[in-house]
């Protein structure tokens, strides 16, 4: 049976962790507003953004189209950009984005494709790299940065462009979380290179545009940004995501946190008064012994 010193100790840690875990709840519910208005915002740009590419690509033919759109006719080679938190104590939001990536890397490889992964996120590389630590190239960590601007997707798209340019990939395919509520995130995989452009039904892309310098220069210029736009996005996704699942895990743990305390105390008190009952037992013993 442990001590009473031993079941005290224990209590007060479980009280410690209790405060520090609804502590992050209250930080975490205080940033998710923040970065929930910060994705919404996002959403209609790049939305409306994609639709703009797919005006100007049913206007310009699969020759003239820059390989941002019209791709390298070839799938060999895909690189996986895996979008991630710094940190963890979020629930499962890390862990299936990682799950996504990895059923995408697997399923390519199984039909012999080349895979090679860029995480943006040390816990992505975290998670990926037993499996894949060969196939990533690089690292990208946002520990540093204090609010996710769009100076922060510009560089990672860049980097993303240099390298096919150089032929190092043919398909690269974006993994984020796209936040819907609190207790919703929803892993998500989009094409990015070349750009993943959908035509429906009454879109108005069957109607004849006159565009202003010529299609093929607009693209030049739209292209990259859309690559920009689309990681921009992305990243704020994340950062939405991943607090609205600290914050549930947080208060989860909180709740735990105060049945455990419950329960010890409970044995605690039940202890204490069995060693109670003891020790006058032993006196009555005593004094009839007498």
């Amino acid at each position: 049976m442990p001590s009473l010193k031993s079941l005290r100790t224990r209590i007060a840690s479980v009280k410690a962790t209790q405060k520090i875990t609804k502590a992050m709840q209250m930080v975490a519910a205080a940033k998710l507003r923040r970065a929930q208005l910060a994705a919404e915002a996002a959403r209609p740009y790049a939305t409306r953004m994609q639709r703009v590419l797919a005006n100007l690509g049913a206007s310009v033919s699969d020759s003239q189209a820059s390989p941002l759109l019209a791709g390298t006719r070839s799938d060999r080679t895909h690189l996986l950009l895996v979008c991630t938190a710094e940190r963890g104590l979020c629930g499962a939001f890390n862990s299936s984005i990682a799950r996504l990536a990895r059923e995408r890397a697997n399923g390519l490889l199984a039909e012999g494709k080349t895979v090679k992964l860029i995480c943006v996120g040390k816990k992505g590389f975290d998670l990926l790299k037993r499996q894949f630590e060969r196939d990533i190239l690089e690292v990208v960590e946002l520990r540093g940065v204090k609010q996710i601007g769009f100076a922060n997707a510009q560089a990672i798209a860049q980097k993303l462009i240099d390298r096919f340019d150089r032929g190092e990939f043919d398909i690269a395919t974006l993994f984020y979380s796209r936040f819907r509520s609190v207790i919703q995130q929803i892993p998500t995989a989009q094409r990015i290179i070349p750009a993943e452009i959908e035509v429906r039904e009454g879109t108005g892309l069957e109607l004849s545009y006159e565009f202003e310098p010529d299609e093929g220069e607009i693209l030049s210029q739209l292209l990259p940004r859309n690559v920009t736009v689309q990681i921009y996005r992305a990243l704020l996704e994340n950062v939405a995501s991943e607090m609205g699942a600290k914050m549930s895990a947080m208060d989860s743990a909180t709740r735990n946190a105060g049945e455990m305390i419950k329960k010890q105390t409970i044995f605690y008190n039940r202890t204490r008064q069995a060693m109670i009952t003891k020790e006058l037992i032993e006196i009555i013993s005593g004094a009839e012994a007498l």
